[in-house]
């Protein structure tokens, strides 16, 4: 790195010179040509050569510039090239177990148990798993649905349609409440349908766990909902056909991995997440995987009003807290991540949770509390406390951000708003606005602000929409930082940038798509250059693919 060769002596101008030998005696045929001649002609783009010399050495700005152009376009080409050859080659050669019928289970569910009109997206979504699951091919799709969008209803639908066709399918979660929730969730969904549906955590007893193995593996349960538990080696399904993962960030790519070799023939995966991933992200991080976005919300839903105070206005706050648990609503009150180490926090949130206790006194008011420090009963206890509405406020750390379902809790207050990312207090806000009434999010900072906090809440106040946020969020903080990326291959890119050169991954994506579409494998003479130099590439590339 350049660093490494400064600390032993060699600055820019020496490094400069040592460049102007080397260039020296290179030749255009040291530098072959890696693209097409047709790309480089519709491109408009310099030669390989002479953008390796106009970047080094340029005449002017203009061949400074142009030089840039090509050589970005060329590192992000090549990755849109390898992803669009992974993506043609599970269309056609991967083997996937066919749902070719649309059965009584689904259609009864569909006309008789719906809880809602679906929206167009969720329709939209169905059609495209229904049409993945019928090819013959593996589906591996990657399902964003903004925060409250009803992506459950969409995985239970795509469920019922594997099952209908004799498989059985899962649904694996990140957490035991999540797995709780979603469970509780599905199984009052299909109620009185003969489906039978149970879940396997590690808290599952062990009585209780060795007849679920038994039915598992007998086909007598349909439908499996759990934590990483299902992808224990005893975990053995009698023909699984469909694996949903939900918060697939959550997951490493080895253990979503093993949840694939459950089946003699890999069953269809659908990947759920509610953190929307920016546009340019989810083409090049994710550009292995189809995908369906979700950016409606269900009839019904009403937006949530964001709004920023200061910490002297807290005693309104409070009032306003107390007007709505008059009218029955809960409310949650939200501070940083308890860290073990971190005594600073776990005052913070102790303070808190008396200065709530003493604006809300009891028995008029009950105050339950979750934090990463309890043991999981007692946190469950709480949880379940607030959920049943026997205690009017919880205050919690961020264990609350993913997948809490309270359609009764109508305000969030976010103390110290300042030191959440943007992705996170989306996630948090989307936990209130689940039923039918007003609800609010309130985001608590003291007065001293630095510029991208002040940005991050001016956003907050200014959006409800996920997919702006995460383009917002990508922008403030880069590629690297966003949360859920997969560090592959594809994002270890020298020149280019996520953000400023979406222009070109644009381009970069439409060639390479056209390219594979009508040469799946480069066999044409004219990209017989460019197959060599992927191939020549390929022992130094990581390359993971989602499954």
């Amino acid at each position: 790195t350049t660093e490494k060769l400064k600390a032993r002596g060699l600055g820019g101008r020496p490094i400069g010179k040592l460049v102007q030998a080397l260039l020296d005696l290179v030749r255009p045929a040291d530098l072959p040509e890696n693209l097409p001649e047709l790309i480089l002609q519709k491109g408009v783009l310099m030669g390989r050569y002479e953008a390796y010399r106009g970047i080094h050495f340029p005449r002017n700005p203009r061949e400074c510039s142009l030089a840039l152009r090509r050589l970005k376009f060329e590192e992000l080409f090549l990755a849109q090239v390898r992803l669009a050859r992974v993506r043609s080659e599970r269309h056609r050669v991967s083997k996937g177990v066919i749902f070719n019928e649309v059965g009584e289970l689904f259609n009864t569910f569909y006309k008789d148990h719906l809880p809602f009109t679906l929206t167009g997206a969720q329709k939209r979504v169905l059609k495209e798993v229904r049409t993945d699951t019928a090819s013959g091919h593996q589906m591996n799709r990657l399902l964003q649905g903004d925060v409250g969008s009803g992506k459950t209803i969409v995985a239970l639908l795509a469920m019922l349609l594997a099952v209908d066709n004799g498989y059985q399918a899962c649904l694996m979660a990140p957490t035991e409440i999540l797995a709780q929730q979603h469970y509780r969730g599905l199984a009052d969904l299909l109620g009185p349908l003969p489906v039978s549906i149970r879940i396997l955590t590690g808290s599952t007893k062990t009585s209780e766990r060795k007849v679920i193995l038994r039915q598992l593996l007998a086909g007598e349960i349909r439908i499996l909902v759990g934590t990483h538990a299902l992808i224990e080696e005893v975990v053995q399904f009698q023909n699984l056909g469909l694996a949903i993962v939900d918060e697939q960030h959550r997951f490493g790519v080895a253990q979503r991995a093993r949840l694939w070799k459950k089946a003699p023939i890999p069953p269809h995966v659908l990947v759920m997440t509610a953190t929307p991933i920016p546009r340019t992200l989810a083409m090049t991080a994710y550009g292995d995987l189809d995908c369906s976005v979700m950016d409606e919300l269900p009839p019904g839903r009403q937006p949530v009003l964001t709004v920023h105070r200061l910490d002297d206005q807290r005693s309104r706050v409070m009032e306003f807290l107390r007007s709505e648990i008059e009218k029955g609503r809960q409310v949650y009150v939200i501070f940083p991540l308890i860290e073990e180490s971190e005594k600073l926090d776990y005052e913070d949130l102790m303070k808190g949770y008396e200065n709530i206790k003493a604006y809300f006194p009891e028995p008029r008011y009950w105050v339950s509390m979750v934090h990463g420090r309890q043991a999981p009963d007692v946190k469950e206890t709480n949880m379940q406390r607030f959920v049943g509405g026997e205690t009017h406020i919880m205050v919690s750390t961020t264990v609350i951000e993913v997948g809490v379902n309270v359609p009764n809790a109508s305000v969030m207050v976010i103390e110290s708003a300042e030191k959440f990312g943007l992705s996170q207090l989306h996630q948090l806000r989307g936990r209130v606005g689940r039923g039918a009434e007003k609800s609010y999010c309130i985001l608590m900072t003291g007065p001293k602000l630095s510029n991208d906090a002040r940005e991050r809440l001016r956003i907050m106040t200014a959006t409800n929409s996920g997919f702006e946020i995460a383009e917002k969020d990508l922008e403030l903080r880069g590629p690297g930082e966003i949360e859920g990326t997969r560090q592959s291959g594809t994002l270890n890119l020298k020149l280019a940038d996520l953000v400023k050169d979406k222009s070109i991954l644009d381009a970069a994506r439409a060639f390479a798509e056209a390219l594979i579409e009508t040469d799946p494998e480069l066999e044409a003479p004219e990209h017989q250059r460019l197959k060599h130099y992927l191939m020549a590439l390929q022992g130094k590339t990581p390359w993971s693919r989602i499954s």
